[in-house]
């Protein structure tokens, strides 16, 4: 049974009985506290949190989820994989315990024909939480599992809880015997890999306290209402279904390894090294494009990070395989033939996809070659203090920086004959894990300090938004927090969060920033608004201070908006909408909106692209923007369901979170975008629209700047201002001035070229008085000494290779000439083929000259540069290179 088919059957199995189908949440987690979506359940997490009322009672779903705490481990072993779908039948105080069992093994047992998977009962194991006596009963009385295939577990095992206080319970896992070719007998008790867990039941009836790992946390007593959570991971199942060793082997992974030998000729199974390779591609390449597809871009942070670090393993790895050119556009090609049967829309955006990806491997690629010169001169000056391990820190910096996986700095250490420090490596790679562990620990305590937001919205409900229709309005104070915690009153000073039970403020989102302005009580009171934010959805919470009089819950009030910082931010938002839509006419649909920022009177748009924006392609877009000002379309809004939105054609935002009803913004015939922001009325509002310019801000991402309004019309003021100015200066017209600035930095350019000429032939002029000035060290011509201070490296290294030159027959000789430039000294040494072979290289003679200077370098053994920071020294560095040349001859 093909993965595509038992996804199929699961959602329509629940559906079937009862169950709102809920698509796939995007992987980026809508979720502070998380990187991206890691298990089935937490785009249901809200709900389980009590943060908000679940759309009904029952849910089924099939979602996405990444995991990347050991991504080292991956392709090692055949269990372990970054992407992975979870399939998730969810209650929300409807049926409980025996709802959730029976559920599980009928569709588990049921045979093909009638839309089951068709196991075996006998080879089904369960296990049960230590004391869960109900589900244990459940599972012999009820279903007829005999009590030898039933199996109590520990709290480690079997006991589910979020990390954090808040709902908790007892597990029910259904394990499948694989047979005794795994393992001994015995049940998971015993053999996990013979007994393979296939579907997790978490029956959700106690909350929990405080307390740090699965086990050391109170049991504070039972849920208000008990709701259940279970997952069935897909990959698991299919690989009992297709009949197949491992998750690598079922059908959307195979493909994949399948690729890799067509391009290189290693065959999967033909060796442990090679299949690891194999592995690592197959898992990454597919994580890849489902993160992308989910609007993922490469980066140095966060889940860019993330994905740039798999994409970079799974190339690095079809290169220890043998691949030499471009290997990303024919396996993400499959992954997406083969994801595209469960995830359509990775067909459709093919082209994006693609494109991302193929810009991290040129990018990669590109690293490869520099980290390769970086890794150069560390082994150089490993072997050059004698030692034969290149340390730690190298190999740590290399892999942080330039993206060099470890096995990468390995194999090619052990190209020049070193090893590396890989504890030392090792320790500073946990030392960045227990940082970001740290991190994730802390951010986690979020969950506490959302608890005063969450009573707030118990007790009064949403925060009706009024701001679409009016920017003023009565509405009541209806919680308040002073300092974080909740309080009955604020005084004159205090810095404090107002609920209202109704606003105009529009709260940040969508790129948008939040509106201020003044919230007026009856009693006289007044608080400043300096911000907005949603810290628990639907509820809208003002952030400012007192500024007169005392502040109360239960209050009557009146809100105002500042309506000219808001008609500022609407025009900003409209035209953020126009420039994306004519983006995309110029660019096409691979320009889709990576991120934006609409502030008052300009804005700023991040979309995909894998090269620069040309100048004049950038002028047709802006071009076009205004000329849609001057046809005076109207701006409308309307609420529809998501499945018309789409059918209308209207744009969503990556990673962006959309319910069953969605707002969409429409600009007469050019525009129709999913939006809850505020726009004009009309596009002739806007007045004008000038783009500043773009630039890169990652991998495949472009960022474009633009000022909307009086501040674009005040910033061409401001240019004309400065074009009238050159007018004067270069006598000419305005469309001359490019021509004539040119000719001007031309002449400059070339009085530039003969400063140089002159200044590098007076350098030269010096080289024969040098070379017949050379000492004789047992037969060595050593020149040795310091020209005039301000030579630069280019001219001084001319100077020396010609003195060198000058050294008559084959004498050997050695030039080092000194000078200091720019307030720091700098030397340049060559040595000609017979100094070399009496055992003087230029680059040791150059180390012993920096170390002294107080600096480094480097090169090779004829010619080598270094500096320092200390000119003063540089008659001592003298010194020492008579030295080491006297010590070698």
């Amino acid at each position: 049974m093909e993965s595509a088919e038992i996804r199929r059957r699961w959602l329509s199995f629940f559906e079937e009985r009862g169950h709102t189908v809920v698509p796939s949440a995007s992987l980026i987690a809508d979720d502070p506290t998380l990187l991206l979506v890691n298990a089935g359940m937490v785009p249901f997490k809200p709900y389980f949190l009590g943060e908000t009322k679940p759309p009904a009672p029952r849910a089924t779903s099939v979602q996405k989820c990444v995991r990347t705490p050991d991504i080292e481990e991956v392709g090692k072993t055949t269990r372990h994989g970054t992407f992975f779908q979870m399939c998730g039948n969810f209650s929300f105080g409807d049926y409980f315990k025996e709802g959730a069992i029976k559920y599980a093994w009928e569709l588990l047992t049921s045979s093909v024909a009638d839309g089951g998977y068709g196991l075996e009962p006998e080879k089904l194991w369960i296990t049960v939480y230590l004391d869960d006596d109900e589900a244990e009963t459940i599972w012999r009385e009820v279903i007829g599992v005999p009590a030898e295939r039933i199996q109590r577990l520990g709290k480690k095992d079997n006991f589910w809880s979020m990390g954090v206080p808040g709902p908790c319970g007892p597990c029910s896992e259904i394990n499948y015997d694989r047979g005794p070719e795994f393992g001994v007998e015995g049940g998971p008790a015993v053999n996990d890999e013979r007994y393979v867990e296939i579907w997790n039941l978490v029956f959700m009836q106690y909350e929990r306290g405080a307390g740090d790992g699965k086990e050391d946390f109170p049991i504070l007593g039972d849920l208000p209402s008990k709701n259940i959570d279970t997952g069935l991971g897909l990959e698991r199942l299919a690989m009992i279904l297709q009949g197949v060793q491992n998750m690598y082997e079922t059908d959307t992974l195979r493909v994949v390894m399948d690729k890799a030998t067509e391009l290189t000729g290693v065959q999967y199974g033909a060796a442990q090294g090679t299949d690891v390779s194999m592995r690592v591609v197959a898992d990454h390449i597919r994580t890849s494009v489902m993160l992308i597809g989910d609007g993922v871009t490469p980066g140095n942070e966060g889940r860019g990070y993330v994905l740039r670090r798999i994409m970079r393993r799974a190339i690095r790895n079809m290169r220890l395989m043998g691949a030499t050119g471009p290997v990303v556009q024919d396996l993400v090609d499959v992954v997406i033939d083969t994801m595209g049967q469960q995830y359509p829309e990775l067909v459709t955006d093919r082209k994006r996809i693609e494109t991302v990806a193929l810009a991290e491997e040129a990018a990669f690629l590109k690293a490869v070659k520099g980290g390769t010169n970086i890794l150069d001169t560390a082994v150089s000056e490993t072997k050059a203090s004698g030692g034969t391990v290149l340390s730690g820190d190298k190999a740590f910096l290399l892999h942080d920086t330039w993206g060099f996986p470890i096995d990468l700095t390995l194999e090619m250490a052990a190209e020049q004959g070193l090893s590396v420090d890989e504890p030392g490596f090792r320790r500073l790679m946990q030392e960045q894990r227990d940082r970001a562990k740290a991190d994730a620990k802390a951010k986690k305590t979020g969950h506490a300090d959302m608890s005063a937001y969450r009573e707030i919205a118990d007790g009064s409900g949403a925060t009706e938004f009024t701001g679409y229709a009016t920017t003023q309005g009565e509405s009541t104070v209806v919680g308040l927090l002073v300092n974080g915690v909740s309080a009955p009153a604020a005084s004159e000073g205090d810095e404090v969060e107002v609920v209202l039970d109704r606003t105009p403020f529009y709260a940040e989102g969508g790129g948008q920033l939040a509106d201020q302005g003044r919230i007026k009580l009856d009693s006289g009171a007044v608080i400043v608004v300096r911000d907005v934010q949603q810290p628990v959805p639907g509820v809208s919470v003002h952030k400012g201070s007192v500024q007169v009089g005392e502040v109360t819950v239960g209050a009557s009030a009146y809100a105002a908006i500042d309506i000219t910082r808001r008609r500022a931010i609407a025009r900003a938002h409209s035209a953020t909408h126009l420039t994306h839509q004519a983006l995309r006419d110029a660019l096409g649909p691979t320009a889709a909106q990576a991120g934006s920022e609409n502030s008052p009177g300009r804005f700023r748009f991040d979309f995909g692209s894998p090269n620069a924006v040309p100048g004049s392609v950038l002028t047709d877009v802006e071009q076009k923007i205004n000329d849609v000002l001057s046809r005076e379309l109207d701006v409308t809004a309307e609420i529809m369901s998501i499945d018309e939105a789409k059918k209308q054609g209207a744009i969503a935002e990556f990673g962006e979170k959309y319910g069953e009803r969605v707002r969409v913004v429409t600009i007469g015939d050019f525009s129709k975008e999913l939006c809850g922001g505020t726009h004009v009325g009309n596009t002739a509002q806007l007045g004008l629209v000038k783009l500043l310019g773009e630039s890169s801000i990652g991998s495949g991402v472009r960022r474009v700047e633009a000022l909307v309004g009086v501040d674009a019309y005040n910033f061409l003021a401001k240019e004309h201002t400065v074009v009238a100015q050159l007018q004067e200066l270069v006598k000419g017209r305005p469309e001359e001035l490019p021509e004539k600035i040119a000719s001007m930095l031309g002449k400059l350019k070339d009085a530039e070229k003969e400063i140089e000429k002159f200044r590098a032939e007076k350098v030269l002029q010096a080289a024969a008085g040098l070379a017949a000035g050379a000492q004789d060290i047992r037969g060595v011509a050593l020149v040795v000494g310091q020209v005039a201070d301000g030579v630069g490296a280019d001219d001084l290294r001319k100077l020396v290779l010609d003195v060198r030159g000058r050294i008559q027959g084959d004498r050997p000789a050695v030039v080092a000439l000194f000078t200091t430039a720019n307030d720091r000294p700098l030397t340049v040494i060559a040595t000609n083929e017979a100094a070399r072979e009496r055992g003087l290289k230029a680059g040791d003679l150059v180390r012993t000259a920096a170390k002294t200077l107080g600096g480094g370098g480097g090169g090779k053994p004829d010619v080598a540069q270094g500096g320092g920071q200390n000119p003063a020294a540089i008659p001592e560095a003298i010194s020492a290179v008579e030295r080491l040349v006297v010590e070698t001859v």
